[in-house]
């Protein structure tokens, strides 16, 4: 993770919850290289707790554990609360469980086992959702924390999820091909990605740009018009 990144976590406090001793301490550790709040729970119910009192801006937590899962534990904090990210460290990748994460408003999983690259591609994440709107071209700002294009800064366009980290990918590939192989990993969600589904979820995508910034590169993939 780059340095300046590094140092716009300091001042960011958050919550681990994990019932394992063990793995609780090693996430801990990590986690203190990069902020300087760090509080840690038990289970669920002491991990609700903590977050009333110290209300942090991520939360990781485990969903198994033995007193108060971390699917109670997030919809209670999701009942008022949609602005805290909310990480969930799980051993499940299949298509249903991850769609009730999904449902659940969580804004990212992460695996089993956690390392420090996923981790830190999840932090990453967090700050460029708090960051400002980015520009996909001119007069046309993407906001990713609300979830919406800007045009013309008067125009709003709310954007779906995979729409919006759809668009956010062609913005990381600066002018590189964004190949169908990525698309199909980072959004799809180790769901099989078949040609119908990605070329009904272009065209939809394309009727609510006010301008085309979407450019097919035949038998590979998509790239930002430029």
């Amino acid at each position: 993770m780059k340095l300046e990144l590094i140092e716009e976590l300091k001042n960011i406090s958050i919550l681990c919850v994990e019932d394992e001793f063990g793995i609780r301490q090693t996430i801990v550790n990590t986690l203190k290289y990069y902020f300087k709040d760090v509080y840690e729970a038990s289970d669920g119910m002491e991990g609700f707790e903590l977050y009333e009192y110290y209300k942090p801006k991520i939360i990781i937590t485990d969903i198994e554990m033995r007193n108060g899962n971390g699917v109670e534990l997030v919809k209670k904090i999701r009942e008022n609360d949609f602005e805290t990210m909310i990480i969930m460290l799980t051993a499940y990748s299949t298509e249903e469980y991850l769609m009730d994460l999904i449902n659940l408003n969580v804004n990212h999983y992460i695996l089993k086992p956690l390392n420090l690259k996923k981790l830190s591609q999840a932090l990453e994440k967090y700050l460029l959702k708090s960051s400002k709107p980015i520009v996909l071209a001119d007069e046309l700002f993407l906001d990713l924390q609300k979830r919406e294009l800007i045009y013309k800064n008067s125009e709003i366009i709310p954007l779906r999820k995979r729409e919006k980290d759809f668009l956010y990918l062609l913005y990381e590939k600066k002018g590189a091909i964004l190949k169908y192989e990525e698309i199909e990993f980072e959004l799809w969600n180790d769901k099989e990605m078949t040609t119908h589904a990605l070329k009904s979820f272009i065209k939809e995508l394309r009727s609510k740009l006010p301008i085309n910034v979407i450019k097919n590169i035949p038998q590979e993939g998509y790239t930002l018009q430029k």
